[in-house]
């Protein structure tokens, strides 16, 4: 199949997709379509929202209708790296034999990731990166697709480990989850309340995934969108030469070069949900927030007077 053809099938999956999802997610558009926009560029994602918004069940969702594997880590105080990576035993014949943990799954919800020591976040943060984890001296490959979507509660913040800016660069996107409106609190309240249940189809598989994968990154994009893309990153950093007023004003840091990567991979896959060949501009700013929102840190001047990232993102455009 051409990449002309192929895109033009990966469209249509993916509308079959997002109306799949509908099914059980009631609402909430936006946040599917980029954490779907993550999985098809081959990022992971960080979904911040107070409690009872469903995080868990829309992952669930999305797991099943991609047809992959998913699997859930509650994460604790307590919890140690071999709890999530697995851990070696001595088998009846005395021979040690490695016991497999939950990061072994192709969709990976990291519930509250800042409940859990940086000690265990590393580990998870390993195989984020290396798509393969170590344990006791032995490299285990992860089936590929890999996607880790880790939530945070963004009111409750005692006892927590925050995740260090560095760890938080490892996320190509960040996505705020707000509270549904009236009339869609209405149609949960109806969906969930009664006996019936929905079964999701797969509309996908693994390999599927992967070369979809493969063909996002095929996509060629104009040097002036990829010169936007790294205006815009270039823009977010204090005391350079292309830095306006509100970001010297309010910015303590700036985005670094992952965030232009991450701008036009995400771009990409933006353009190609909508059915175009090659992505511009428009699709570098729809998918701006959700990629730099997390990568710019605010000063206390910033707080106090409620400036938000959103603002300052909209203010570079």
């Amino acid at each position: 199949m051409s990449d002309v053809a192929a895109i033009q099938s990966f469209v249509k999956q993916f509308k079959g997709l997002k109306t799949e999802i509908g099914k059980v997610i009631i609402g909430q558009d936006e946040v599917v379509t980029q954490i779907l926009i993550s999985i098809f560029s081959g990022g992971h994602s960080l979904l911040i929202g107070v409690p009872g918004l469903a995080k868990t069940l829309m992952v669930n969702t999305i797991a099943q209708a991609l047809g992959l594997d998913f699997k859930r880590i509650q994460f604790t105080p307590d919890l140690m790296p071999s709890d999530i990576l697995g851990s070696e035993i001595l088998d009846e014949d005395r021979r040690f034999k490695f016991i497999k943990g939950p990061i072994f799954s192709n969709i990976i919800l990291a519930d509250e990731i800042n409940r859990t020591p940086p000690k265990t976040q590393a580990a998870l943060l390993e195989a984020m990166q290396e798509r393969a984890v170590t344990v006791a001296g032995h490299h285990y490959k992860l089936d590929l697709p890999y996607f880790v979507l880790a939530t945070q509660n963004p009111i409750e913040q005692e006892g927590t480990y925050p995740l260090p800016e560095a760890q938080l660069d490892r996320f190509m996107f960040a996505i705020n989850l707000d509270y549904p409106t009236f009339e869609e609190e209405v149609q949960v309240v109806k969906s969930t309340t009664t006996d019936n249940n929905v079964k999701v189809n797969a509309l996908f598989s693994a390999q599927q995934i992967v070369d979809f994968q493969h063909l996002i990154r095929r996509i060629p994009v104009a040097d002036n969108v990829i010169e936007y893309a790294v205006s815009l990153v270039g823009k977010t950093r204090p005391n350079t030469e292309t830095a306006p007023e509100l970001v010297e004003k309010y910015i303590d840091w700036g985005a670094g070069p992952r965030a232009s990567q991450n701008l036009i991979l995400a771009a990409k896959t933006h353009a190609a949900i909508q059915g175009k060949f090659s992505p511009d501009i428009e699709n570098v700013q729809a998918v701006a927030y959700g990629i730099l929102r997390h990568r710019i840190i605010k000063n206390y001047k910033a707080e106090a007077e409620g400036v938000t990232e959103e603002h300052i993102i909209r203010s570079l455009f």
